[in-house]
């Protein structure tokens, strides 16, 4: 494709969701973390005929993307999110607390604890797997870089720094010896983007790395748009079961007189539609039954724990491993 032609056909696209966007009767906003771009694009446009064909009316879906912890932050601050779909409940929780947008019990209100789907976390390395990468032990190795986001900003790394501690505990013994682990391993990293995209780009645009830590969804999206041949993902036998939770943000529906269509919005991930679109793109179901099987095939079979049981909970990681002056400022050197 020509300059000139993709030129015209962002024009074509830009001059279809400015129609669009004029003729919808309400529009609401999904502010989201790094990786799920592709899904939610799949997805509006289902739930957009969806509402249609069930209300008459027309309505647009706006997406907003970054890193879990700066979106929660910009939330937090005064982006107007209809609704949320993050990373991880630490950070809905702290939209709760801090900016008092919705109740505190909000991971009552859908299914599953608000959880649609879910992820974990692989390895995606480059073809033929050079450096031998197998397991968690083989990051900290000399030689090997490693990239992975900044856990002070994404929450996917939160996840990656999560499961390299928690295989740390448990293979070296101690608490002491997961942070000497973890340490070494973050030794290998020569740069911390602030979101997973962000890292994706840095491993396959930018060619630097040998190993990306990365969503299993994000794994599997830079096979399918670069090519199964030149990279190839790594499962380790234990991984972080990622829990990545959506929910209303109350104030702001209330305010903007769009509280039915956003909770219609959620719930239709739940849908059968909803939890095939979900596996479509990677990320694993909470009612698989719904999902098309050659789908549900992708999808390894490993060791998985959860942050609740491994570290106590989202609130006590936090605090011990990435606020301020938590375990990861004291390890980890620019």
């Amino acid at each position: 494709m020509t300059a000139k032609t993709s030129l015209k056909t962002l024009l074509a696209a830009l001059a279809i969701f400015a129609s669009h966007a004029a003729f919808a009767d309400r529009t609401i906003l999904n502010v989201s973390y790094d990786p799920t771009r592709e899904l939610y694009q799949d997805y509006n446009k289902e739930f957009i005929k969806y509402w249609k064909d069930k209300t008459g009316e027309d309505v647009n879906v706006q997406q907003s993307h970054g890193g879990a912890g700066k979106q929660t932050r910009a939330v937090i601050d005064g982006l107007e999110a209809d609704v949320v779909t993050l990373a991880l409940s630490y950070d809905i929780d702290q939209i709760s607390e801090k900016a008092r947008l919705l109740p505190k019990d909000w991971q009552n209100r859908l299914p599953n604890h608000s959880l649609p789907y879910t992820s974990t976390i692989v390895f995606l390395v480059r073809k033929g797997n050079p450096k031998g990468i197998k397991n968690w032990d083989d990051l900290a190795k000399d030689g090997v870089s490693v990239i992975t986001p900044n856990p002070k900003t994404s929450g996917g790394a939160r996840y990656n720094y999560l499961a390299a501690w928690a295989f740390g505990e448990k293979n070296y013994g101690s608490k002491d010896a997961a942070k000497d682990f973890v340490k070494k391993l973050y030794k290998n990293v020569p740069v911390l983007d602030s979101g997973a995209r962000g890292s994706t780009t840095t491993f396959i645009q930018r060619g630097i790395g040998d190993v990306l830590i990365t969503w299993e969804n994000e794994g599997f999206l830079a096979l399918k748009e670069y090519g199964a041949g030149e990279y190839e993902i790594v499962v380790p036998p234990v991984s972080i079961k990622a829990e990545t939770p959506v929910t209303v943000i109350d104030k702001i529906v209330d305010k903007n007189g769009t509280r039915d269509l956003a909770e219609a919005y959620l719930q239709y991930l739940y849908s059968p539609i909803g939890q095939k679109l979900v596996a479509k793109h990677f990320y694993r179901p909470y009612q698989p039954e719904h999902a098309d099987p050659e789908d549900l095939k992708r999808f390894p079979q490993l060791e998985l724990f959860t942050v609740d049981a491994q570290f106590g909970g989202w609130a006590k990681a936090q605090k011990e491993h990435f606020d301020d002056n938590g375990t990861f400022d004291q390890i980890y050197q620019p």
